[in-house]
């Protein structure tokens, strides 16, 4: 699995990135020029200069650079899986990590605070779980509501996601009829770091829970959603601006480094299905009330219930008919079905 890491190096690199933007405005305008030999008189180490040379001398599409971070290949870099201290040697620079130690660095990408580390982490076997921890992710009130049916734990993360989404979008509104677009993007682009930030710490979150439950962590496959789902017109905003593929994917790798497993089911009526009696009950807002058994519970919260249970139930009956097959079915072949 290759991940990258963004630390910081605390030195001052302004001279030999202006050596590297002049390497790349060089590539661009030849192409051919493939060899360190050719930019000896810029006076950047021919390891890094090679680098930039192949990134932007091959590219068909780049006219055009605006900031050019120096490449560092494998070749020149070493690390100590004991002090956890990367030596990047053409530039003789130390870099302390924290990260699990890499079976290789790929490569480093620096400039003028941080430096970009790219790394292949060992993938872990997936490990034999107890437990079923239940996902529900949701565009208003707290983005995502984890529950586990066999101890009763209920978490919820990232309320504040909803709130960061409305406070920039009427910023960038009062902006756009100003005229001011330059800060409308940056308005843009602080609003996606932020809520990046929100989904790692969320994602960080849920893979302890489950490490910690020793426990599968159960989505919904929403694939699709915006194309299919009716919206109501003060329901679009929330959902088009919903970055859950994202904390997907977050969750996802972080899982995988700990062989926590991480299956998806059919998401259809879990929201609206009875957690105690699975009868269909009534939700309205975020009060769900049925109407058999009168269960009344946090929508979100049945919902996280009912996923967790579908995945549960579903392995549970796979087994019951491979045993009475004779036969009875490995975990992880489970988890593959």
């Amino acid at each position: 699995m290759i991940l990258t890491y963004k630390i910081k190096h605390h030195r001052n690199f302004d001279e030999e990135l202006a050596k590297a933007f002049a390497i790349a405005e060089f590539a661009i305008q030849n192409p051919k020029c493939r060899s360190s030999k050719d930019v000896k008189h810029i006076g950047l180490k021919s390891m890094i200069s090679n680098q930039i040379l192949k990134k932007y001398g091959r590219s068909k599409t780049i006219k055009q650079v605006h900031s050019v971070p120096l490449i560092i290949p494998n070749q020149g870099i070493k690390f100590d899986p004991i002090t956890k201290i990367i030596n990047i040697v053409p530039l003789k620079l130390h870099i302390p990590y924290h990260f699990y130690n890499p079976v290789k660095i790929n490569q480093i990408e620096i400039d003028k605070t941080y430096a970009y580390v790219s790394v292949t982490i060992p993938t872990t076997p997936l490990r034999k779980t107890d437990a079923y921890i239940g996902i529900d992710r949701n565009t208003t009130g707290h983005i995502v509501v984890t529950a586990n049916p066999d101890t009763g734990k209920i978490e919820k993360f990232g309320k504040q996601a909803i709130h960061t989404h409305k406070k920039y979008s009427n910023n960038r509104k009062r902006l756009q009829k100003q005229g001011k677009y330059r800060q409308v993007k940056r308005l843009r682009n602080r609003e996606s770091r932020v809520v990046k930030n929100i989904n790692h710490e969320v994602s960080r979150k849920i893979v302890k829970m489950a490490v910690e439950q020793n426990a599968t962590i159960v989505f919904e496959d929403l694939s699709g959603i915006r194309t299919t789902k009716k919206q109501a017109k003060s329901f679009k905003y929330s959902l088009h601006s919903w970055s859950f593929y994202q904390l997907q994917q977050y969750v996802e790798y972080k899982a995988n480094m700990f062989g926590i497993p991480v299956v998806y089911i059919d998401p259809a009526y879990t929201s609206q299905d009875c957690s105690k009696c699975n009868n269909r009950g009534k939700r309205t807002g975020k009060l769900f009330k049925c109407p058999i058994c009168g269960h009344v519970d946090h929508a979100d919260v049945n919902a996280a219930f009912n996923i967790a249970y579908r995945q549960k139930n579903m392995v549970d009956r796979m087994q019951k008919e491979m045993c009475t097959m004779g036969a009875l079915i490995p975990h992880d072949a489970m988890l593959e079905c």
